[in-house]
């Protein structure tokens, strides 16, 4: 394919803070990252707020900033993008949620909300739970990638404004759902139906042979499921139409891949990309140049650096982190000289919040005819002294499109 092209490359999770392990550097600062490096003292950096300063935003609302889609209007809740991206069929009405298989106790307290970072036989647990009938509801479940899952339900009568399972923080009881509006019946009738789903997932999967197998091992089981970001299905228009392009996705997460499929973009699965840190990141890498042979634009997301903040594992990060930095070599070296690369991450997950953050992120434009600055390393305090300042999540499309010239003019 002719004419310019690009790479929108998000380390998943890459932002942080200073952290005292690390001699108070951030993961990005402590790591040999020389190729990041390269793009930084090559390229125009400055900082980045994914939705706006102080926001901490969540993956799937940052992706849709990044895309150039305004969450604030078109967001309806993380569930459908989680189970579009794993295959599931969403349909009009349908409520969808993201879903944790996690462990709890007899009394109902979430005691590890990954269950031990699950990787083998979820597909198992998932055909148990698969097609319960609730009232006059259908309850539809599909493992996803280590812990994940995607819950959709299906019947008459049912709405998206209810509240979480998943206390979100271990040591806590499992949450009742509950409609955010008491006079809203609609949604009250999911939350009764949520409530009733957890119930029965864990009574099925407590005394399921997989986690019999698990205990024995001295592993968690994963003996509950917890849905939460409930949403209806969003339209969206698609990001080929609105930016005059031919886009791709290559991601590791059912979450990352829903929000590119319900924009149109190309899914290319990469079976050697978990989501974890033994993810295949060179696979992943192999996989956005293959793609860029007939597309022009190609996101790729790398997930290892938000794992290791949300375990407090500043160590792990820096790996992960020098580990893409080997894949951005080869970007480098494979890309031809009319291609743009753009670094960046979706949010900040400090070690020290084992969480995501409203910290804004380091980005980076690399590619022919951008206004080199005095920049020379990819961190979030270098690029401070970057020439693109402190943008949005938003304004990276128009910046990108602009370079690639493929943008409509504004106006006479």
């Amino acid at each position: 394919m002719e004419g310019p092209k690009a790479i929108l490359l998000i380390g998943d999770g890459l932002g942080d803070r200073p952290v005292p392990e690390l001699g108070f550097r951030t993961p990005l600062e402590a790591a040999e990252k020389p190729n990041m490096d390269r793009l930084a003292a090559e390229g125009e950096c400055g900082i980045m707020d994914p939705i706006a300063p102080g926001v901490r935003a969540g993956s799937d609302t940052s992706h849709l900033a990044l895309l150039g889609y305004d969450p604030y209007q078109c967001y309806t809740g993380r569930g459908p993008f989680e189970a579009a991206g794993i295959g599931m069929d969403v349909k009009r009405g349908d409520i969808a949620f993201r879903c944790n298989f996690s462990t709890v106790n007899d009394g109902m307290v979430v005691t590890d909300r990954r269950a031990g970072r699950i990787t083998e036989r979820t597909d198992q647990l998932a055909a148990s739970v698969n097609g319960l009938e609730i009232e006059d509801v259908t309850c539809l479940f599909k493992e996803s990638v280590a812990h994940r899952g995607a819950l959709v339900l299906r019947g008459p009568g049912l709405g998206a404004d209810v509240t979480d399972t998943d206390p979100h923080v271990e040591n806590s009881k499992v949450h009742r759902s509950e409609p955010t509006n008491p006079d809203d019946s609609a949604s009250a009738k999911t939350a009764r139906i949520v409530n009733e789903f957890v119930r029965r997932s864990y009574e099925i999967l407590k005394d399921h042979p997989v986690n019999k197998a698990r205990m024995a091992a001295g592993q968690n089981p994963a003996n509950i499921i917890l849905p939460r970001g409930a949403g209806l299905a969003p339209h969206l228009t698609a990001l080929n139409e609105r930016c005059n392009i031919t886009s791709a996705c290559v991601a590791e997460t059912g979450l990352i891949k829903g929000v590119a499929k319900y924009v149109g973009m190309k899914i290319v699965d990469v079976p050697e990309a978990t989501g974890g840190l033994d993810s295949d990141i060179m696979a992943m890498g192999r996989a956005v140049v293959k793609a860029l042979e007939d597309h022009s634009f190609v996101l790729c997301n790398v997930k290892g650096a938000d794992v290791g903040g949300h375990d407090a594992k500043p160590q792990a990060k820096v790996e992960v982190i020098q580990r893409m930095d080997v894949m951005v070599g080869y970007l480098i070296e494979n890309v031809d000289e009319s291609t743009y690369i753009v670094l960046t991450a979706d949010h900040s997950t400090p070690v020290s919040v084992k969480d995501h953050s409203g910290d804004p992120v380091p980005i980076a434009f690399w590619g022919p005819g951008v206004r080199v600055d005095d920049c020379r390393h990819f961190d979030e305090r270098s690029v401070t002294k970057g020439g693109l300042h402190r943008i949005r999540g938003i304004d990276v499309m128009n910046i990108l499109t602009q370079l690639m010239t493929v943008q409509e003019k504004f106006g006479a």
